[in-house]
């Protein structure tokens, strides 16, 4: 498919937008807003404003695309009236690029349809600030991957330090089926999850609150294109089936799960609570950063074989707020997308290969992504090696695992050539157990 041109890297809006800001014209990501007013909204956000797509179809901004892509002509308005994308997202590849091609024609600095129509503009845009985000998608489904190198092999050099990698892991992208709805949007506290954990020392297990509560910095895509049971997806086509990606903080009780290790993957040290940002990046606005994934070693089967570059490079971070400090939140780790060594799109078609059914909306997470350096890392785990080794914060703190009132912040974005195409951030707050 030819490059969009709402990608232009001359393009500009009538709206301000500044250099540093996450959503400039050529990104125009996808979430679902609410107000106590008007209720669930599909969006797109742009600066520091969303632009209302319901209201915009109800004005007729859309009846210029909708001969051309039938199934969004009939959908209108009311696929943009709804509390996650799904519906929008089973309209199909033509129905995403065509609604974000028009946007980006409605916000160009030269076109006055929207911006000299006052109360158009009134009606249609809000400021985010203004707005309550909903989580973007229902997914039915959601699948963990373990697609890092580097963040296999710290992690099992921890528990094997004689064979790190699993035998298997160079050869297919490792995954297991997570709870799909525990996962909550940006904003949302995270109860500190109770569990059963063997303490230090001790040949017999105790039930309480996890000691060692830890973040895992991840990514995750969302399924567009559903697929029938018994289907499975050719790689040269698994990014038909994607929509877009966003940010993904699976938060992970360490304790819990190391006692309940099993081989059918982790269990409630996992499914209590995950994160996601609550803007969809579409695969569209991703492309100029497109980048060659590391060499794979031995090369993988002929159904995860490659011909292009299907890696991005995303830079990544990860923020703490201390509990109950005033300082500003402190980058412990900074890392990029480029590091992974299974691609979303061979993540896709090794899942789709046995005729699993995809699902619109379902989310497929990458796992902890972590870098080749001490700063790069993506977790808690590896920053302080378990614990032993506590970061040294501001004030005399120290972190080994996440305390009651911690604030941790994932952001990030894709920079070239002046253009940043930002994920936005997910952030969550950890409370105490419940009682």
């Amino acid at each position: 498919m030819p490059a969009s041109p709402a990608n232009d890297p001359t393009l500009r809006s009538w709206i301000d937008i500044r250099p540093t800001d996450d959503f400039p014209i050529q990104n125009l990501p996808f979430g679902v807003m609410e107000t106590p007013e008007w209720g669930p909204r599909v969006a797109v956000a742009i600066g520091g404003y969303a632009l209302d797509l319901y209201a915009c179809a109800q004005l007729g901004f859309f009846d210029s695309i909708a001969e051309d892509v039938p199934a969004l002509g009939a959908a209108l308005p009311k696929v943009f009236r709804r509390r996650s994308l799904n519906a929008f997202l089973r309209l199909g590849p033509l129905a995403w690029r065509a609604v974000r091609e028009r946007v980006s024609e409605l916000l160009r600095h030269d076109n006055p349809t929207l911006r000299d129509n006052e109360l158009a503009v009134r009606t249609c845009l809000l400021r985010q600030r203004d707005v309550a985000m909903l989580r973007p998608v229902k997914p039915t489904n959601y699948v963990d991957f373990y697609s890092s190198l580097e963040h296999a092999t710290n992690v099992g050099a921890m528990f094997r330090p004689d064979k790190p990698l699993l035998p298997n892991w160079r050869h297919l992208p490792i995954a297991y089926h997570g709870r799909a709805n525990s996962i909550v949007v940006s904003g949302t506290d995270v109860r500190r999850p109770q569990g059963q954990y063997r303490p230090a020392g001790q040949e017999t297990p105790v039930f309480g609150p996890t000691q060692q509560l830890d973040f895992e910095l991840e990514t995750a895509f969302v399924v567009g294109r559903g697929t029938a049971q018994g289907t499975a997806v050719p790689i040269a086509q698994a990014e038909d089936h994607i929509f877009g990606l966003l940010l993904f903080n699976d938060w992970s009780a360490r304790d819990i799960q190391s006692w309940e290790y099993q081989p059918l993957g982790p269990f409630l040290g996992k499914n209590f609570a995950s994160s996601v940002s609550p803007w969809v990046v579409t695969l569209d606005a991703l492309e100029p950063f497109r980048v060659a994934g590391p060499v794979q070693e031995p090369p993988p089967l002929p159904y995860l074989q490659t011909a292009s570059d299907q890696h991005f490079d995303i830079q990544l971070e990860v923020l703490i707020q201390p509990a109950g400090s005033t300082v500003a939140p402190l980058v412990i780790s900074h890392t990029s997308t480029k590091h992974l060594y299974w691609s979303m799109a061979q993540q896709l078609a090794h899942h789709a290969s046995n005729g699993c059914p995809l699902d619109a909306g379902d989310l497929y997470a990458s796992g902890t992504i972590s870098g080749p350096t001490p700063g790069s890392l993506g977790s808690l785990l590896e920053l302080t090696q378990r614990g032993t080794q506590p970061l040294l914060l501001p004030n005399d703190l120290q972190l080994g695992f996440l305390r009651d009132g911690d604030t941790v912040i994932l952001r990030g974005y894709a920079e070239k050539n002046g253009l940043r195409i930002g994920l936005g951030e997910v952030r969550g707050t950890v409370l105490p157990a419940a009682e």
